[in-house]
């Protein structure tokens, strides 16, 4: 029989599901989106920017093979020579936040710093989504109206 060694807090940061009271609190999870587009090192900007921009996207997040966060690269790299490789223009180690971080307190840091957008990541740095603002509150309403059942 396996055991599950790391605990908890490890747990529930990976974005795996919990019981008891603390899993009713709607986490960054909930609202996290998936699609944000990715590059590899090495890949000219050109065709980063293309597929990029076709996808609705500003930002597109460099990683490895295994889907860790190396670096962003956003809408001003874009105007960078087409054939110029990804990696001399990326911004190297973005700051990165758990799945498990209740809404309410991303919100409020996201408010406190002035920051529109979070990378999310699990515990070994695979990316798993962007946050943004406006997912946080609406995801914070909605909650709000379930409770309440307000509609």
């Amino acid at each position: 029989m396996l055991r599950y060694a790391a605990g908890k807090r490890d747990w529930t940061a990976a974005g795996l599901p919990f019981e008891g009271a603390q899993a009713r609190i709607p986490r960054v999870l909930a609202v996290t989106r998936c699609d944000v587009p990715t590059c590899r090192l090495g890949e000219p900007i050109g065709a980063v920017r293309d597929r990029t921009r076709s996808a609705g996207w500003d930002t597109c997040f460099v990683i490895t093979e295994q889907r860790v966060v190396l670096g962003r690269v956003r809408t001003e790299a874009f105007a960078a020579a087409p054939d110029t490789p990804v990696e001399t223009l990326m911004e190297p180690g973005p700051s990165t936040f758990r799945p498990d971080v209740p809404l309410s307190q991303m919100l409020d840091y996201m408010t406190e710093h002035g920051i529109r957008r979070a990378v999310i990541t699990d515990q070994d740095g695979r990316l798993l989504g962007l946050i943004a603002r406006e997912d946080l509150e609406r995801g914070l309403a909605a909650t709000h109206r379930s409770e309440t059942g307000a509609g």
